[in-house]
């Protein structure tokens, strides 16, 4: 496959890393495995581009990053995209959240509905609704960070550039 866009990722802190890890494993463990992409580290999607785009998104990463501080995210709910095809960890909504996102965002007339979600299982709906009740009894809340933007190619992913959140 060829590569088709650009995605900007908010990455989560080491301590969420586990968490999240846990649930997928507890997943996985049950035979969940999921079509996801490996070896990402869980984070909330900031926003999408075209190819072309990447060195100016690069440039508007290392900007964003460098005006935002660590943003704290409750990680309190659990969620099923229609279609059913992701089953996902998310975040409360916060103004600092909010502001990341709009602040990444560069074609406002397109601006999409945005909603911020940590991905856990990709798969055909029968295998996540019938991974959703263990995933339920697995799941606890809990207050992670975003510590980094972190920007790929997909597909496969290539990673092109990442920065850590560093503003006051």
């Amino acid at each position: 496959m060829t590569e088709k866009f650009l995605t900007l990722m908010a990455d989560l802190d080491d301590v969420s890393q586990k968490r999240l890890s846990e649930w997928y494993g507890a997943l996985k463990k049950a035979g969940f495995v999921g079509t996801q992409t490996p070896g990402l580290p869980y984070h909330i999607s900031m926003a999408s581009f075209p190819l072309e785009q990447e060195g100016e998104i690069v440039a508007l990463m290392e900007k964003v990053a460098a005006e935002f501080p660590v943003i704290p995210v409750h990680i309190s709910h659990i969620g099923m995209f229609a279609g059913g095809k992701v089953l996902f960890g998310a975040p409360e909504r916060n103004a600092r959240l909010d502001a990341l996102h709009n602040a990444c965002e560069t074609n406002v007339e397109k601006k999409r509905i945005w909603t911020p979600h940590v991905t856990v299982l990709i798969d055909e709906p029968e295998v996540v609704c019938s991974a959703l009740p263990l995933f339920v009894q697995s799941f606890y809340p809990f207050v992670g960070n975003i510590v980094r933007l972190h920007l790929c190619a997909f597909w496969p992913a290539r990673e092109i550039a990442s920065f850590e959140l560093i503003g006051k």
